[in-house]
């Protein structure tokens, strides 16, 4: 069927709108009307290169939508489901999944491709030409077919806008906080970076009980709305934010560090690190280049138990998590609303990615029409 979506097909370049065909579903597949996506800082990553992918590629992996059409061995969801998409699978049988760790399912090895689990891809050009499609989705894209277990069912009175957060941004933030960390209850948390990650990572540390949660961004507006979030003190850098962070723990640092910035380098990490006190944890959910870099003390890790702990999709169970945090959006516990600073039209996409990069959204939403 036709479709029109976001494509990339060079690296450094420009988000490309263009018209699609896209395959019909498999027997484990389903097909997705996608109706909104979250620009996520992942996705800017495939620009750049920091992530190594196949081009061309249909953009896009933070999404929502309803299911249209399943395959003759799809169990999971039906037509008309609304649902969420998953970057990664959730297959619920794998090593992995089967020990409660949905988050590093086997069946997400490849991804990198765009490629179906069969190795084919399910985005074509109008000159017949594959596409692939980010981490096997591709939801800038207004239809999509995907493996069912990239799909999850949400309640049909969520905001494809709001739900479509959850299925990214917003689990990973906060379960960086909730599952990473862990944050405990009495615990001085720095996060570092208040994008759509950052400000679920504060809701998810003030959740779990933190007395103080310390946010650091350079740009002033994000800085206004880290209390949105229930950050209690937001500063320009780490340096600036350090006499609190002293004064609150008498010298010794921050029980957390969680670095959700747009784009992490051994030095920020090491920046972090120091930052945390004795038995500390520094949580690493950004992404950057793959340089073989930390600027780390090997005597702080050993002489002040302090540790380092990378964090993937929150270390979360989405098939589990996903409808939890709805659930907690609709009892008013969990904030969404307040991360959508802006939606725009799939035309609009290179304006958003600009956006993005200049710091003027939490979280910004392509809202797809059909």
């Amino acid at each position: 069927m036709k479709a029109q979506g976001a494509v990339l097909h060079r690296i450094d370049g420009r988000w490309e709108v263009q018209d699609l065909e896209v395959d019909e579903p498999g027997p484990d597949e389903v097909r997705i009307k996608v109706m909104a996506s979250g620009l996520c800082h992942s996705d800017d990553h495939f620009v750049t290169g920091d992530l190594a992918v196949t081009l061309p590629m249909v953009g896009g992996h933070e999404g929502a939508g309803i299911v249209e059409q399943v395959g003759s061995r799809v169990t999971r969801v039906k037509p008309g489901d609304h649902v969420a998409t998953l970057f990664i699978p959730a297959c619920g049988t794998c090593h992995y999944c089967a020990r409660g760790m949905q988050y590093i399912c086997n069946n997400g090895a490849g991804m990198e491709h765009g490629r179906a689990m069969d190795g084919t891809a399910r985005f074509h050009a109008t000159d017949g030409s594959d596409i692939g499609g980010v981490t096997r989705l591709g939801t800038f894209a207004n239809y999509l077919v995907c493996h069912e277990t990239q799909a999850v069912v949400v309640p049909d009175d969520i905001p494809f806008e709001l739900a479509c957060l959850v299925s990214c941004g917003v689990a990973t933030g906060y379960g960086a906080a909730v599952n990473g960390g862990p944050v405990r209850a009495g615990d001085v948390v720095l996060v570092c970076g208040l994008g759509g990650v950052g400000a679920n990572a504060v809701q998810g540390a003030r959740h779990a009980g933190a007395d103080h949660v310390i946010v650091v961004d350079p740009v002033p507006y994000k800085q206004e709305r880290a209390a949105d979030f229930g950050a209690t003190a937001a500063f320009g850098s780490i340096a600036e934010a350090r006499p609190l962070i002293d004064s609150l723990t008498n010298g010794q640092g921050v029980d957390i560090a969680i670095v959700t910035v747009g784009r992490v380098d051994g030095d920020i990490i090491g920046e972090a690190f120091a930052a945390v006190g004795k038995s500390g944890r520094c949580v690493l959910v950004s992404v950057g280049s793959s340089e073989l870099h930390l600027a780390v003390s090997p005597q702080d890790l050993t002489n002040f138990a302090k540790s380092i702990k990378g964090v993937m999709y929150g270390d979360c169970n989405p098939t589990a998590d996903i409808p939890r945090l709805l659930q907690m959006y609709r009892t008013g516990s969990l904030e969404l609303e307040g991360l959508v600073t802006k939606r725009y039209s799939l035309g609009e996409i290179n304006e958003a990615v600009a956006d993005m990069h200049a710091g003027r959204n939490i979280r910004g939403v392509l809202v797809h029409s059909h």
